[in-house]
């Protein structure tokens, strides 16, 4: 754990309630969190305990019905939705359980896609898009589509996109959801390697292997944190 690092994320009290037919659903209950730059942090616990509500909230994807939430210091609970949109492009990179990629466009164009909505100039995003390639061992397969590809390599795809950026934060919902077990490790042993070179992550994941690569687990049950344990 990164102690001497300053804080990116702070959560304070945060609640997320869901009302369907009268009935009150409370996935997170008065959750404290501080997540510091160059962490690499995993949140698990079993299904329906709120871990991927935790992760939307932390991902600007939706917003908690009570507490306070604050990024680089800047609460962001309150934000428009354009302001939250902008944060989003610009400080956090998401890699999900399905790749998410967009099945017409090549995979360099995938990992530039979110660059384009920045308004970054078309020699920058090139060179981000290269870079991120570069860094997931894809550069090779650049000009191919996601469907001349494998799950796994789909999946180095999808974290070169949210790399591309150069985000404050990586956001992983169960990354290796839908791979086998062999390129489930390879993705994994690629994120060991990017927080290795600094990069923040957070992931969620019901795998108890893959939830200790990381240096800090939250065990999540009903919503509340049950336990935060630093790697041995």
């Amino acid at each position: 754990m990164n102690n001497g690092n300053p804080t990116l994320i702070h959560l304070d009290g945060v609640t997320k309630v869901f009302l369907t037919d009268e009935v009150e659903t409370h996935a997170l209950s008065g959750i404290h969190l501080d997540i510091r730059t160059g962490e690499y942090v995993s949140i698990a616990g079993p299904s329906g305990c709120g871990k991927s509500t935790l992760l939307s909230i932390l991902g600007l994807l939706d917003t908690p019905s009570d507490g306070s939430y604050s990024l680089k210091g800047g609460e962001v609970a309150n934000l428009t939705f354009p302001e939250r949109a902008r944060i989003r492009n610009r400080e956090i990179g998401f890699i999900f359980q399905s790749f998410n990629l967009i099945g017409d466009l090549t995979v360099f164009e995938n990992v530039e896609l979110p660059l384009t909505y920045r308004g970054m100039p078309a020699g920058e995003r090139k060179a981000f898009a290269n870079e991120a390639l570069e860094r997931v061992g894809m550069a090779h397969r650049a000009k191919h589509l996601p469907s001349q590809l494998s799950g796994g390599q789909q999946q180095r795809v999808a974290v070169a996109r949210a790399l591309a950026g150069k985000p404050a934060i990586l956001l992983a919902d169960e990354p290796t959801g839908n791979l086998d077990s062999r390129n489930g490790e390879a993705v994994m042993d690629l994120l060991k390697e990017l927080h290795a070179g600094g990069a923040t992550i957070c992931m969620v994941t019901h795998d108890t292997r893959f939830a200790e690569h990381a240096d800090r687990t939250i065990h999540l049950f009903d919503g509340r944190v049950v336990e935060d344990k630093i790697a041995a």
